[in-house]
């Protein structure tokens, strides 16, 4: 943590937009304490302004997620093609994938944005899921704008009381999405049939025609 603040006090907004892009592209990099320690610095008197950080966190965020996404389309989508059947992941169930994230990647992506790990790979899931491009970038601006704003005002306003609530609102909410996560795992296992027949309906034709 002391790196960190070091960093992001002696290269300002340059940091800020490399670490949060770089986590945002898919890479295990402290997006979230970088926005952090910036909101502090804004708040305690040093050059940063707090408008200027939130917006380029949230850019950062956006763009990285982006990126992440057409990484995601480009190759993910192939692997799961040529490699999927090694895991039990029949065309059935990528399409059954694709149709999710057709009906519910929004929330995917703007929720994720809030879950350590998770904000690293939605992208890349996103466009593996050949979600809509549309439909993710609105999410994805979104999702970039309000956890940017949110933690970077939160940081601005508290300076360091907020590191005491950061840690348990994120580990809460990490906590709330595994649960959705494994009820919505169960779900789809106990109707997968059902879901692949609407996912069928919904996305004719062979595998990588669309």
């Amino acid at each position: 943590m002391p790196t960190i603040a070091h960093l992001v006090h002696d290269y300002g907004l340059a940091m800020i937009a490399v670490v949060i892009g770089l986590e945002s592209i898919g890479l295990p990099f402290p997006g979230e304490s970088v926005l952090v320690f910036a909101g502090i610095f804004s708040g305690t008197g040093h050059e940063l302004n707090i408008v200027a950080v939130v917006l380029t966190a949230a850019a950062a965020a956006a763009v990285g997620q982006m990126i992440g996404y057409l990484i995601g389309r480009e190759y993910g989508y192939g692997l799961l093609l040529r490699y999927g059947r090694y895991v039990h992941l029949t065309e059935g169930r990528i399409k059954l994938g694709e149709y999710l994230f057709l009906r519910q990647g929004s929330k995917i992506i703007f929720i994720s944005r809030f879950v350590p790990v998770l904000r690293s790979v939605a992208g890349l899931l996103a466009g593996a899921n050949r979600m809509p491009f549309r439909q993710f970038m609105l999410a994805n601006i979104l999702g970039a704008l309000v956890w940017a704003s949110f933690f970077g005002f939160a940081a601005y306003a508290l300076g360091r009381e907020v590191e005491r609530f950061a840690g348990p609102v994120v580990i809460a909410i990490g906590i709330a999405v595994t649960i959705v996560v494994i009820v919505g795992l169960w779900f789809v296992r106990r109707h997968e049939a059902q879901l692949t027949a609407e996912a069928e309906r919904a996305l004719p034709g062979p595998l990588g025609m669309r």
